[in-house]
């Protein structure tokens, strides 16, 4: 078995993916795509909140949106849903989105930068204005 260091690791799942740029999602979440914010309850509370974003801690990311999973959201309906992962600075975001297109979720992708990059352009509530906002709503009352 081949080892490889995290940069390596972290090019590979990168070079798969199609990653998005902040001033490019509200473009993708007007045509459906839904952000899901991985970072953990504690990073959330130091940071801030992303509002309209479905919060779906990374250890349970792949069981939650897989359509095959017993445990999976409503809004986990088929393949083709198109998520976009993010976390503080778009790392470990892409290795989720990364293992979210292993399962074949070959929509999936992330943020380049994360949170602090949304930050920075002032799209913190970009969430809020997607139009499935309340299906999302819905959904992280259910976790």
């Amino acid at each position: 078995m081949t080892r490889l260091t995290i940069d390596q690791m972290l090019e590979n799942a990168r070079s798969g993916l199609n990653r998005i740029y902040a001033f490019e999602l509200p473009k993708a979440l007007a045509r459906g795509a839904i952000l899901v914010d991985i970072r953990p309850q504690a990073q959330r509370v130091r940071e801030g909140a992303l509002p309209g974003a479905l919060v779906i801690e990374r250890n349970v990311l792949e069981w939650r949106l897989d359509p095959s999973s017993s445990a999976r959201l409503a809004l986990a309906v088929d393949h083709d849903v198109e998520w976009i992962v993010v976390c503080s600075e778009g790392y470990t975001s892409s290795l989720a989105a990364y293992s979210l297109q292993q399962l074949g979720l070959h929509r999936a992708t992330d943020l380049v930068g994360g949170f602090h990059a949304l930050k920075a352009a002032g799209l913190l509530s970009i969430g809020t204005r997607a139009p499935h906002f309340a299906t999302q709503a819905a959904a992280l009352a259910a976790v």
